[in-house]
């Protein structure tokens, strides 16, 4: 750090001495633009110091054997004091000077830095588990060799077992912050840590070829030679029994006796804790980059409700079926016609769909704007597949090495129709999140915060935006449609209940009473969807949110540019820069315009 803020004031002071009249604003321009990108190579890699988990995921390796503890108070004081003195040597740095797209990244930057802060003035610490991110699983996959940690070589197993020493502390600490989150009255619902403690126990094995943490060794690579084995096979059984497994039973005995008997059984939203309204408003501007309010947000929600469900008539008249709106709905939930026999049924009809989508890409897309990074479909484990979503995504390793993955929730195939498969193949896989991110990734053109950097608001407005795309494909029928219009009469729900759940004090009925109320779901289904909103307040918003922006913005593009509008070009500028807040996105479409506005009025 000090050497960061030696060589900035360095920078500064060469660039205030030198005379006027010998520095050309070229001169300036391109010393500055040198400042800011030392400033935002320092910042990446500090932050990576920070977090060596991070820095796996993202292909710096040379942390592999660090496993953070970031939990604890002097981690959040590290991270406070890091997010200040970036955002102090970013003063020095002259903005007017800069070009568009070097002022483009130092709004990301200083906004990025701006709402870490911000983040902190919440005790999020204090509620570090829940079931859409324990981070118990998240060292299970880890350690299982089919996650970012690499297992390829004697040091990367040597690497694992550093990490893993790692566990019991940080169990250690986890217990410690509930303790203290019970002490404040900042707790989850009773409702989410039943969860998470079925998660937890589910890695407590009897066998230890039954763990994750012990399939790298029932399957070595051929780099690893006989006595490596011996000994490395030695090691992490040692470990696993005598540390590891006691840790997560531990951890899961003091979640069962001491933290859930305590938690909240009756109240389910962020407005019921200690600055809960301020936390929840929080969240709700971070999560949609927008400055809109919980109310307006409700609002929005109810209406987009409403029109979604005249879209599903027409769709019922396409379609022959004369009864009502909630009949239709129990129609297309409960008829064997609509449900998968067997979850490999399912899953290959998943795939069978995703490569109809790649035959067809390039009607939509320019082949320089398609991710060079492969991806899989996956069914969701079976440790996590009650409590998981429907469909989400990993990113693919920068090396190439691991691919991107579209895991597919096959539990509880009755609530899982067949008209769901094309809206959330196009989102999840192709042309959503792994095109979007795998190629935000590929852009060696952009400062590396910025390719790893996700506004939740865009990547997921994109995702659901995509979803549109299944007709412009040629590829839906009047059922991939509604299941299109459902997709987003389910984010169009999460609006009205997740504000209702963390703003206005719902109750867990009270949302699963509006879901059965206004679209056709399962139990299964419903309760998932409830449980998710209560673990992650806010997240659920920036779907729709961001669909409705792009989609605005596409139709401004079409209306100025006419009969010139392809959107092939469209969907390059709304990619091309990597994810961006919603209003810089805005910013960025409206220059685009501009200039083609000004290219045709030319010409």
């Amino acid at each position: 750090m000090k050497v960061l803020v030696k060589l900035v004031l360095t920078l500064v002071f060469l660039v205030a001495c030198t005379p006027v009249e010998k520095t050309s604003e070229g001169e300036l321009q391109k010393s500055h633009a040198v400042m800011l990108q030392q400033i935002f190579t320092d910042y990446f890699y500090a932050d990576l110091a920070l977090n060596p988990l991070e820095a796996t995921y993202v292909g710096e390796y040379q942390f592999n054997h660090l496993l953070a503890n970031t939990f604890t108070d002097e981690y959040r004081t590290r991270r406070q004091l890091l997010e200040e003195e970036f955002l102090i040597t970013l003063e020095a740095v002259n903005y007017s000077v800069l070009r568009q797209e070097e002022q483009l990244s130092y709004d990301l930057f200083k906004r990025d830095r701006s709402i870490a802060l911000g983040q902190l003035e919440f005790p999020t610490h204090l509620v570090p588990l829940n079931q859409m991110y324990n981070f118990a699983n998240q060292l299970a996959r880890l350690g299982s060799g089919q996650g970012a940690q690499p297992f390829e070589t004697y040091k990367d197993y040597q690497n694992w077992l550093a990490r893993m020493r790692a566990i019991p502390g940080i169990f250690e600490q986890l217990e410690a912050n509930l303790n203290k989150g019970l002490d404040e009255q900042v707790t989850q619902p009773k409702v989410v840590m039943e969860h998470v403690l079925t998660q937890i126990e589910t890695h407590v094995v009897d066998e230890l070829e039954e763990s994750l943490f012990y399939q790298p060794i029932l399957s070595f690579p051929d780099s690893i030679n006989e006595q490596q084995r011996i000994e490395l096979a030695t090691l992490y059984s040692d470990l696993l029994t005598e540390k590891i497994l006691p840790a997560y039973q531990k951890l899961a005995t003091y979640i069962k006796q001491r933290y859930i008997p305590h938690t909240r059984a009756n109240s389910y939203g962020l407005v019921d804790l200690p600055q809960g309204s301020q936390w929840y408003a929080f969240e709700v501007q971070r999560q949609t980059t927008t400055t809109m309010t919980p109310d307006e947000i409700h609002q929005l929600g109810l209406l987009e409700v409403a029109r979604i469900h005249k879209a599903i008539q027409g769709v019922m008249t396409e379609v022959g079926f004369t009864g009502s709106l909630d009949e239709f709905f129990t129609f297309t939930r409960d008829d064997p016609q609509f449900h998968y026999d067997t979850p490999e049924e399912m899953l290959a009809d998943y795939q069978a769909f995703a490569q109809q989508v790649e035959d067809r890409v390039l009607k939509l897309f320019h082949a320089d704007m398609l991710p060079k990074a492969d991806y899989e479909i996956r069914r969701v484990e079976a440790f996590r597949e009650q409590s998981a979503s429907s469909g989400s995504y990993e990113v693919p390793s920068e090396d190439g090495s691991r691919p991107g993955v579209f895991y597919l929730n096959t539990y509880g195939l009755s609530a899982r129709p067949t008209w769901a498969k094309g809206p959330l193949t196009l989102h999840e896989a192709i042309p959503g999140h792994h095109y979007q991110v795998a190629l935000q990734r590929e852009m060696t053109n952009l400062p590396r915060f910025r390719r790893y950097s996700i506004a939740v608001a865009f990547a997921e407005g994109w995702g659901l935006y995509t979803e549109a795309l299944g007709d412009e494909f040629g590829l839906y029928d009047s059922y991939d449609r509604y299941g299109q219009l459902i997709a987003e009469l389910w984010r169009s729900i999460r609006l009205v209940v997740d504000t209702g759940l963390h703003a206005k004090g719902w109750s867990r009925e009270d949302v699963l009473d509006y879901m059965y109320a206004n679209a056709p779901v399962k139990e299964a289904r419903a309760v998932s969807e409830a449980e998710r909103f209560m673990a992650l307040p806010g997240q659920a918003l920036a779907y729709k949110i961001g669909m409705i922006k792009i989609t605005e913005l596409r139709q401004r593009a079409e209306q100025q540019l006419g009969n010139t509008f392809d959107v092939r070009d469209f969907h390059r500028e709304v990619l091309r820069h990597g994810s961006l807040p919603l209003s810089i996105l805005e910013r960025e479409i409206d220059r685009w315009l501009a200039a083609q506005t000004s290219s045709l009025q030319s010409s």
